[in-house]
């Protein structure tokens, strides 16, 4: 694959010339509406417009609380050319989590769902945030016809807010937009917080612009493709893998609030999207409800998965059902997205020690090595940390220098990933250093032993940690997740997995649940289950 030439564009740059090219050319599909990207560019102009008037200073961090609707888009542009940060809120947060993130990141205004702010802003509001630009929007603004498998979140009041339409109403004539440049912050990505309290990594508009041009080369997209949008849009995924490339090439973004199996695939047949990417839960779930079976999701030509581990299985049962191949990507909040990556049409080996699907080779303009807990490189074929730079490595976190140092050392991102490289120059993802499991002094990875079991055909998904033990230190739980009427037993499974295991790493204990806690981007929130 060819590295991608560098520029100074910014995101605004980059929509400036698809407006001019594609200005009456679908921009965003969302029950039954369509934007076309001069009504984009138009509604993102007054809505930049009424912010400023409304004291927002080039700069500002400002908070986007909001499921995939045509405002996280709107908003997000406009606030780029308020020369505003964007700062991402996954809506599933407590209040008191988004209000952390408000606070750390010194916001001056939330922008978001008035159903999510409703569970945040309270009338002692003034009081919590004194200085906070308060802006409410509806699920349903942009939407001709909502769907029945959705409820409509109704509409409520919150205290001391705007409503958008008012804001773009308080517009009035055009006025000029402070300058962006390449170098400039675009968004405050926190992190899912899997290791400890979330960090705002700071995505310049130079990351963002890399990371959407390479899924442009990467996956071969124009304007004639159609992008489904399925990652939520406050995660790093669906920031440059779906709004990116959208604003990149000009191709369509279908929205659809937020993943319903059954939704999904009436979006898939009825706007025909060629592109997506999502965590591999997604792809399960289409796969395995029975609603879904005999839909025509026959449009949907290249399709990629990242966020969490994909089980061979899982791909093949995937690609017999609907037909294209899930190709892998591994990526991080910290690198924009982008680091490894299954090229288009290439199919990805299976390593044969421990039966995990390999994540990819790097990328466009990225170089990546494998070292040592000593700091040196390790050779091919031995674990080691995974280490990786390029351009689009964040330049820090937001205040964060003590942390910033540590993650990025010589212009090397650190990921905390233990990786491992083939003789053919593919790796291989194998676990979080953090969640290696240390049984009477041998090492256990917890992806092996998840591998192992998703192999039983009655196992959907599997989740590994390491539970206290008195003769071995720690030892091996599996929470398994099972399909629809398996009668499989704990005791099965374990015998299973023994006989696939060397004897130190089969778990000792297996609990069957109903389903296992994932962060947005669908890694497994192996931190919860050490609690149970």
């Amino acid at each position: 694959m060819n590295d991608l030439a560098l520029t100074d564009d910014s995101m605004l740059d980059l929509l400036a010339r698809t407006v001019q090219n594609s200005k009456n050319a679908a921009a965003i599909h969302f029950f039954g509406h369509t934007l076309s990207w001069s009504e984009v560019d138009d509604i993102t102009d007054s809505l930049a417009t009424g912010l400023i008037n409304h004291g927002v200073a080039s700069g500002d961090r400002i908070g986007l609380l909001m499921q995939n609707v045509p405002q996280y888009m709107l908003s997000l542009v406009a606030i780029w050319k308020a020369g505003a940060v964007a700062v991402p809120i996954n809506p599933m947060l407590t209040p008191k989590d988004v209000r952390f993130i408000v606070n750390d990141s010194d916001a001056s205004a939330l922008i978001g769902l008035d159903s999510l702010v409703e569970r945040v802003v309270s009338d002692d509001s003034a009081e919590a945030f004194p200085a906070l630009l308060v802006v409410t929007t509806t699920a349903g603004e942009y939407a001709t016809a909502w769907p029945e498998v959705l409820t409509l979140p109704r509409p409520s009041t919150v205290p001391h807010s705007i409503e958008w339409g008012r804001l773009l109403g308080d517009a009035g004539g055009p006025r000029p937009f402070p300058p962006v440049t390449a170098d400039q912050p675009a968004v405050l990505t926190y992190t899912s917080g899997t290791t400890g309290p979330p960090k705002g990594a700071v995505n310049t508009h130079a990351n963002i612009v890399f990371a959407s041009r390479f899924y442009e080369q990467w996956a071969k997209l124009d304007q004639a493709d159609v992008v489904l949008g399925i990652a939520p849009l406050f995660h790093i995924t669906g920031l440059v893998a779906h709004i990116g490339p959208s604003i990149v090439t000009g191709a369509a973004l279908v929205l659809g609030y937020r993943f319903e199996v059954n939704l999904i695939a009436d979006l898939i047949e009825q706007y025909r999207p060629t592109f997506t990417i999502g965590a591999i839960t997604a792809f399960i779930a289409l796969m395995t409800d029975p609603v879904v079976k005999g839909r025509d999701l026959s449009s949907l030509t290249t399709v990629y998965s990242g966020g969490a581990p994909i089980a061979p299985t899982t791909v093949e049962d995937f690609e017999r059902t609907f037909g294209p191949y899930i190709h892998n990507i591994y990526g991080l909040t910290e690198a924009t997205g982008p680091c490894l990556a299954v090229p288009l049409g290439a199919r990805a080996p299976v390593d044969p020690t421990t039966g995990a699907l390999a994540a990819g080779i790097p990328v466009c303009n990225t170089e990546v090595k494998i070292v040592r807990e000593d700091g040196t490189a390790a050779p091919r074929g031995e674990p080691g940390e995974l280490a990786m730079r390029g351009p689009q490595v964040v330049p820090g976190y937001w205040r964060r220098d003590a942390e910033t140092a540590n993650a990025i050392r010589d212009g090397w991102l650190y990921t905390g990933d233990v990786a491992v490289q083939d003789d053919a120059g593919w790796f291989y993802i194998v676990d979080r250093l953090k969640d290696q499991i240390n049984a009477s002094g041998f090492k256990v990875w917890p992806r092996e032993v998840e591998d192992a079991l998703v192999s039983h055909p009655d196992v959907v998904e599997a989740a590994v940690v390491g539970v206290p033990d008195e003769y071995r230190g720690e030892t091996v739980k599996a929470f398994v997740v099972l399909t629809t009427g398996s009668a499989v037993s704990p005791e099965e499974l374990i015998r299973f997995s023994r006989e696939r295991l060397a004897a130190y790493k089969y778990p000792r204990f297996v609990e069957i649940v109903d389903e296992l806690p994932h962060t947005a981007s669908g890694k497994i929130l192996r931190r919860a289950l050490r609690s149970t």
